[in-house]
C-alpha cells in the first residue's frame, strides 16, 4: 500500500475516475466488458468499491457492466500448474473441494475490482463453475445465461456482448487478459477439445460434472492485441494512473478471428 501511495501524484476518487472514464469515451447506456488492475490506478479512496461506483454511475441503469469472475481453482488438481500441488493430495482434494456457488464462491486471479463487483446486491453471476461472468444493468439476466459446455462460445456472455455491439474496457491490464479473444478461438473451429471437470450443486447436493471446452491459447493474446493496434486506432487514455483502452467488441473479435485463421493456415 505504501509504495502505491508514494507513486500516486493525486488521490483517486469516484469523481475523478468518472471524469477519466468519460474522457476515454465511456458513456451512459453502453455495454462494457471490464478488465481491471486496481493497483495500477494508484491510491483510490474506497479502493475497488469506488471503481465500481464510478463505472455504475457513468454507465447508468440502461447500460450493462460485465466482468469475468472465473474460478479456475475449482478443477481437477492433477491439471494444476500455477501452482502444481503434490500428487498425494489429489484424492483428498477431490473429495473436499467445495462446489461452485454464484453467491459466495470467490473469484480466482481476477483482481480486487471483479471480486468486489460480483458481491454487489444488484449484480447477477452466471452458474458456470470455472468461466463465470457477473453482470449489472438492464440486461443482466440475459447476459449471465451461460452453457456449461463450450462456455465461452456460441450463446455465451461473450457471444451476447458481441451481438449487442458492446465495448471492452481494459484498465491497467494487457491483452493477455482480453477474454473476448476466446470467442474468436471458437470461430476458427481448429482447436483441440478437452474434457474438464468441476464440482457444482445439483438439487442441493455437491457433484463433480464433466464438460467440454477448447484448449485455449491465451499465450497468443498479447501479440493479437499488438497487431490490432498497428492496424486500427484504439482509444487509449488514463483511469487514474492506469493506462486504459476502450475497444469495440466486434472489432476485437473479428480481428482476432482473422489473425488466428492466418496463423493456422501458416
Amino acid at each position: 500500500m505504501e509504495h502505491i501511495i508514494k507513486k500516486t501524484k493525486m488521490v483517486r476518487t469516484t469523481s475523478s475516475m468518472k471524469l477519466d472514464l468519460k474522457r476515454l469515451g465511456v458513456t451512459a447506456g453502453m455495454d462494457i466488458l471490464v478488465h481491471s488492475s486496481l493497483s495500477s490506478i494508484g491510491w483510490v479512496v474506497g479502493g475497488g468499491v469506488s471503481v465500481c461506483h464510478a463505472l455504475m454511475e457513468v454507465i447508468g441503469d440502461k447500460g450493462n457492466i460485465v466482468m469475468p469472475t472465473q474460478t479456475a481453482d475449482l478443477s481437477d488438481p492433477s491439471e494444476w500448474e500455477n501452482p502444481a500441488v503434490p500428487e498425494h493430495w489429489w484424492t483428498e482434494m477431490l473429495v473436499e473441494m467445495p462446489a461452485y456457488h454464484p453467491s459466495y464462491t470467490p473469484t480466482f486471479g481476477m483482481g480486487q475490482v471483479a471480486e468486489i463487483f460480483r458481491q454487489y446486491p444488484d449484480v447477477q453471476r452466471s452458474s458456470h463453475p470455472n468461466y463465470s461472468f457477473a453482470a449489472w444493468g438492464a440486461n443482466k439476466e440475459e447476459l449471465t445465461q451461460q452453457p456449461l459446455t463450450y462456455s465461452l462460445g456460441p450463446n455465451s456472455p461473450l457471444d451476447k456482448l458481441y451481438k449487442r455491439n458492446a465495448s471492452i474496457l481494459m484498465i491497467g491490464t494487457g491483452y493477455d487478459s482480453c477474454t473476448a479473444f476466446h470467442l474468436a478461438e471458437y470461430r476458427i473451429n481448429s482447436y483441440k477439445v478437452e474434457e474438464k471437470e468441476a464440482p457444482i450443486f445439483i438439487k442441493g447436493k455437491r457433484k463433480w460434472v464433466s464438460y467440454l471446452e477448447l484448449d485455449f491459447h491465451e499465450e497468443l493474446f498479447e501479440e493479437i492485441g499488438e497487431d490490432l493496434e498497428k492496424e486500427y486506432e484504439i482509444k487509449v487514455g488514463n483511469i487514474g494512473s492506469a493506462t486504459a483502452r476502450l475497444i469495440p467488441f466486434r472489432l476485437a473479435v473479428d480481428f482476432a478471428e482473422k489473425w488466428l485463421l492466418d496463423r493456422v493456415e501458416k
